[in-house]
């Protein structure tokens, strides 16, 4: 019976523990979220088990460290140099999330602010380094999809080093001081009209060899047309054209040996 108000004690010290901290001991992580969890006197960050939507508990003592994992979206607006030191502002969107089962990884080096610490200055740093490869010019227009596909491998294989998965990244803007933006697109305009008129003398160039190469083609068949009309040829020829005439149903008066060289002479049909 001695020992009965110690048992007591004991529970009730218990119960003070369950009532103090029970809203930390039960959790339910909604669809989208996952948790990682912190032993204090057990091992510490457990990086490898990542815990799944639903009713959770845990001791007391630990903590659980929920992460949205839906994906996320940040723009960024920034000024950056090409490679001539010319200043070009760049408006970029990437849309990201944490790699589900990594989000211990990510939560030991950089924490819930991840996105402020690793995703916006990767991002900056990866459009940073392929804008200085690249004059304004190919920026702007001539390898304006060169330079986004650049930034977007970049970037994707930084942050999945880090373990977050690049779901996209899109440049929205490019923007160049008004005279350099004028003198490029004039330069353009001024390359495709110098095109057009290149193609244009291309295709007069081309017709007038399609029409030499016809004209000598007809030269040569008429040349060997005219060699081979001899007298004989030509006489034999008309015997054969007086014959299918004779055979016409039409009515005619054929004198044979009366017309020039002993060809056959037609003076009239009906």
């Amino acid at each position: 019976m001695k020992k009965q108000p110690y048992f007591l004690i004991v529970l009730a010290f218990f119960a003070v523990i369950l009532i103090l901290s029970g809203s930390s001991m039960f959790l339910t992580l909604q669809p989208g979220e996952r948790g990682v969890i912190f032993r204090k006197f057990s091992g510490g960050l457990d990086k490898e088990n990542v815990f799944l939507p639903g009713f959770h508990i845990i001791a007391p003592w630990n903590d659980m460290h929920v992460y949205d994992v839906r994906e996320q979206k940040s723009e960024e607006t920034m000024d950056v140099l090409d490679k001539n030191g010319l200043s070009v502002n760049i408006d970029v969107s990437v849309r990201f999330n944490p790699v589900y089962n990594k989000i211990g990884y990510l939560h030991e080096i950089f924490g819930k602010d991840y996105i402020s610490q690793l995703v916006i200055p990767e991002v900056r740093s990866s459009v940073r380094q392929v804008a200085g490869r690249y004059t304004a010019e190919e920026i702007y227009s001539t390898k304006r999809k060169e330079v986004e596909e650049a930034i977007i491998s970049e970037t994707s294989e930084i942050l999945k080093n880090n373990n977050i998965q690049m779901r996209a990244l899109l440049i929205r803007s490019i923007n160049l001081p008004e005279k350099i933006k004028v003198a490029i697109e004039s330069k353009l305009q001024q390359e495709q009209e110098a095109l057009a008129y290149q193609f244009k003398l291309e295709k007069e160039k081309s017709e007038a060899e399609r029409k030499r190469i016809a004209a000598e083609g007809e030269a040569r068949a008429n040349k060997i047309i005219n060699s081979s009309l001899t007298p004989a040829l030509l006489k034999m020829r008309g015997i054969e054209a007086t014959i299918k005439l004779s055979e016409s149903p039409n009515s005619k008066v054929i004198v044979i040996g009366s017309g020039k060289d002993g060809m056959p002479l037609i003076l009239g049909n009906n």
